[in-house]
């Protein structure tokens, strides 16, 4: 019993899927920051282009 005990107290492998669901969850938070600046900033250029072509359609381009 006292053997089995040892063996459970000195196991890592516990510590070690932590580890990494902490560096997934953490990888995960910056990919979701990364796309939200990027689709925000794909969003202004867009706009843009919409307006270019509304205004050239209309015939009133710059």
């Amino acid at each position: 019993m006292l053997k089995t005990f040892k063996k459970l107290i000195r196991d890592e492998s516990g510590a070690t899927a932590i580890e990494y669901g902490l560096i997934a969850a953490l990888v995960a938070v910056a990919a979701i920051t990364g796309m939200t600046a990027l689709g925000t900033s794909l969003e202004g250029i867009f706009q843009g282009i919409s307006g270019q072509l509304n205004s050239a359609g209309t015939g009133t381009g710059t």
